[in-house]
């Protein structure tokens, strides 16, 4: 199949597996369970291990299914290079792995991800000092920078309370500062929006959540959209400068990341990604519309005490959701009044499921600071606004209506 780039989304992920050879006219990429890879000629299979020829050496550092998977990404992202790792923890931890040292800082949301946010507690008790702020507005960044800032890490729309990072002008302001720029963009997804178009150095994907779409498997993924400049990064490496600029950030995360690290993507987990991938963008359509429908009618009945959704005028960052992204995202939260119990209510929804993850096809909901953030403490919680009554729902595709006369019937005691 010839590439052809003016193709439209889901065109571009439905025919990107045969953009290069497939065995036996395959229409999906193969599974290759091989660990290992065999060379009739040694001299080859050693200019593989130096890189000085393409190849696959070992399974822990690159697969045939996960190249194709990788190469998939990076069309979505408009990308120039992505790898993918086990899960989007591990894309995330290979930022760290690879490109950071003892005495780096790091700018980041304080509204993040509860195991992001622990990750980088950990972190900085361990030498990599960490400055958490509110990445709604820029100046709070721009104060937070230091001659050490080495990342600003920013998630699209945080989770579950739904803040949308500035996301443009915290671009602007890492270009002008040289730092490079890592969004995390599992909640909108690169259907929704593209943060190269911000500025984005790098970008995280959580693969389980949206992309993959089905809940039956992780990964995670890091692509590089070429935008940063790699020639200014203090911490490569002189044996990946013999690769072309663009690719040194990269080619220091899969060895120093994946290879030692480890936390690579197995080619079973990665065909289901694949596939799943190849229809993000009708469920996105459908879950994004229920979602809204969802928020605007909780928002209006008197026994719902805050709904959280960038698509909603209410929003303190609809503006900027509606400026940036295509669609306002599958996942929503609210708070319900003082008088009603959060465990009564989700014990009385019918089709919603009690479950932790996000993206699926099915709906789920949470009680957030029993559960996903109950680990942070009450303190914690409340400097990120997650009331003790938080119920995150993350919209599956079912129909509308069914849902909504669910979450209706819910609030009645």
């Amino acid at each position: 199949m010839t590439d052809n780039k003016k193709n439209g989304f889901t065109t571009s992920v439905l025919h990107s597996d045969r953009r290069k050879p497939v065995e036996h006219g395959s229409v999906h990429k193969p599974i290759h369970t091989s660990v290992t890879f065999g060379y009739e000629d040694a001299r080859e299979l050693a200019e593989v291990f130096q890189g000085k020829k393409p190849g696959y050496r070992y399974g822990r550092q690159g697969n045939p299914t996960v190249s194709a998977l990788e190469d998939k990404i990076t069309r979505m992202e408009d990308g120039c290079s992505t790898i993918c790792f086990s899960t989007g923890m591990a894309a995330i931890g290979a930022v760290i792995q690879a490109l950071l040292r003892e005495g780096d800082h790091i700018v980041s949301s304080s509204f993040l991800f509860g195991n992001t946010n622990s990750m980088f507690q950990t972190v900085d008790r361990q030498g990599i000092k960490v400055s958490f702020v509110d990445a709604t507005d820029v100046k709070n960044v721009a104060a937070a920078l230091t001659p050490a800032t080495r990342v600003v890490f920013v998630e699209t729309i945080a989770n579950p309370r739904t803040q949308v990072a500035d996301l443009k002008r915290i671009g602007d302001l890492c270009r002008e500062r040289g730092v490079l720029y890592v969004v995390d963009n599992t909640m909108t997804s690169p259907y929704l929006f593209r943060p190269k178009s911000v500025g984005a150095g790098l970008v995280v994907n959580a693969l389980t959540k949206s992309i993959s779409g089905h809940g039956h498997a992780l990964g995670g993924s890091l692509t590089d959209t070429g935008l940063y400049d790699w020639t200014a990064f203090p911490h490569i490496f002189d044996s990946y400068k013999k690769y072309p600029t663009v690719q040194w950030g990269m080619a220091q995360v899969r060895a120093k990341a994946l290879r030692d690290f480890g936390g690579s993507l197995g080619p079973e987990a990665a065909h289901h990604i694949a596939v799943g991938a190849e229809t993000i963008a009708l469920r996105l359509d459908r879950q994004c519309a229920s979602a809204q429908a969802l928020a605007k009618m909780l928002e209006a009945d008197d026994r719902v005490a805050a709904v959280y959704y960038p698509g909603l005028p209410s929003h303190p960052q609809h503006g900027i959701a509606t400026e940036l992204f295509s669609g306002y995202g599958s996942l929503f939260s609210f708070e319900l009044k003082e008088d009603m119990d959060c465990f009564d209510y989700l014990n009385r929804l019918e089709i919603a499921i009690s479950a932790s993850n996000l993206g699926d096809t099915r709906t789920l909901v949470i009680p957030v600071a029993h559960t996903i953030f109950f680990e942070m403490g009450k303190e914690r919680r409340a400097s990120m606004g997650i009331a003790e009554s938080l119920i995150r729902v993350s919209v599956g595709i079912e129909e509308t209506e069914d849902l909504l006369e669910d979450f209706r019937q819910a609030l009645t005691v």
